[in-house]
């Protein structure tokens, strides 16, 4: 079993830094994304952040014309995506499209530079995975860290938390 992480120990400002983790995103019980070489957003109160190559990703995506801004990171640019297969039998001609619930950075801000392009996944409405292990999404519906196991304290997001 990993070394437990605790968030109250992680960085502010953030830290940048390649991870090892085998990450996947997995919905309709299709591969929709995976890699072994993806990049991890460490932040004071918040499990981490996954940044995926754009080479892992398996559907296509379309570029949303939602944006919104990191103190850290900078500007972010949002995707959609259409579901790999139809939602329901029923709907075998109809797929079922996600907006807004990927994002990335075209243009980071220093020390973020590696991440350009990369793409980070909400924990839902998909399954995202982490060394095999299922995640929990981060609490509430603004940030978008993934939970796992190996992740320990009081986590940012949830009723209460807004001025950590």
């Amino acid at each position: 079993m990993p070394p437990k992480l605790n968030v109250h120990n992680f960085p502010r400002p953030p830290l940048l830094e390649k991870t090892p983790r085998h990450l996947q995103v997995k919905w309709h019980n299709q591969l929709i994304a995976d890699t072994k070489d993806a990049y991890w957003v460490l932040e004071t109160t918040h499990p981490p952040t996954y940044y995926l190559p754009p080479s892992s990703l398996l559907t296509p995506l379309t570029r949303s014309p939602h944006k919104s801004y990191c103190e850290w990171k900078g500007p972010a640019t949002y995707w959609n995506i259409a579901s790999p297969s139809p939602s329901s039998p029923s709907s075998s001609s109809t797929a079922e499209t996600i907006k807004n619930r990927i994002w990335s950075y075209e243009k980071p801000t220093k020390g973020f530079e590696s991440i350009k392009d990369y793409l980070s996944f909400y924990a839902g409405p998909w399954d995202c995975y982490v060394d095999g292990e299922k995640v929990e999404a981060q609490p509430g519906d603004f940030y978008g860290g993934w939970v796992t196991s190996d992740i320990e304290g009081p986590i940012k997001g949830g009723p209460g938390t807004w001025g950590w």
